[in-house]
């Protein structure tokens, strides 16, 4: 793991296959960590010829965390935007899109494939719109563009997502029955849910960090994004969508 200065903050990175080829940014999702991209996958596109780059974001893993801001109100926070109105957040996806482009000024790249998932695919889509001279292509997984017509999660599945799980040092057994009950829930079922490999990534990641305050920042940042489908009508990068047809989280 390295350290790189960019955009204000630290943020935590990998690197996989040779500096000279051209890159794979893979961005994370909500409250999860570069990890979750695993070393066999990243070296099976290092193999292909790519260097790729994994971080952390902020507010997740070993990147700088905001842990001085207060944590988000997201009954105000509703209220706000029901009203019109933009409130106040710690950050927004467009600071973690600069964050990924301080990254790769940082390391001196000058474009890369950009890759992310859940939320880390919104950011990748505001990189490919706002940044389009940064990126070579844009892939987008399970992720949105914010149109409030879209049909919601499933009221089960965010529930699940938005309940407070147990401290993991003080009851690690309840923690990971919580995280692994939403992990089974939302990964459909025409693949076999693998709670081994699943528990793993939980304790790996809960050993690196643990912060729900994070996590609740990064919603908000989420939250506050509205309708970007404007913007993302100009994204002129080659992109690929893929998308479950079953996502109960983010219904396609």
């Amino acid at each position: 793991m390295n350290i790189a200065k960019a955009n204000g903050i630290e943020l935590a990175w990998d690197s996989f296959g040779h500096a000279d080829a051209e890159t794979i940014l893979m961005i994370s999702g909500l409250g999860t960590q570069m990890i979750r991209w695993s070393e066999p996958f990243c070296n099976g596109l290092a193999a292909r010829g790519y260097r790729v780059i994994r971080f952390d974001n902020r507010d997740a893993g070993r990147s700088t965390h905001f842990s001085a801001s207060l944590a988000p109100d997201f009954g105000a926070l509703a209220t706000a935007l029901m009203a019109g109105r933009r409130p106040d957040v710690p950050y927004t996806l467009y600071d973690m899109a600069a964050d990924a482009i301080g990254l790769l000024d940082a390391l001196g790249i000058a474009k890369a494939h950009v890759v992310g998932r859940s939320m880390g695919g919104m950011i990748a889509q505001v990189l490919a719109s706002n940044h389009a001279d940064r990126v070579l292509s844009l892939t987008s997984i399970m992720s949105s563009t914010g149109n409030p017509v879209l049909p919601q999660a499933a009221p089960d599945v965010m529930a699940m997502m938005m309940r407070p799980a147990p401290d993991p040092v003080i009851d690690p057994e309840g923690f990971l029955a919580v995280r692994l009950a939403f992990a089974r829930r939302i990964a459909g079922t025409g693949y076999l849910f693998d709670e081994e490999a699943h528990r793993a990534i939980l304790l790996d990641e809960v050993r690196r960090s643990y912060d729900p305050g994070g996590t609740a920042r990064q919603i908000a940042a989420m939250a506050v994004a509205g309708d970007r489908r404007a913007r993302l009508a100009n994204i002129t990068v080659p992109t690929l969508v893929i998308h479950g047809k079953d996502d109960p989280l983010i219904p396609p």
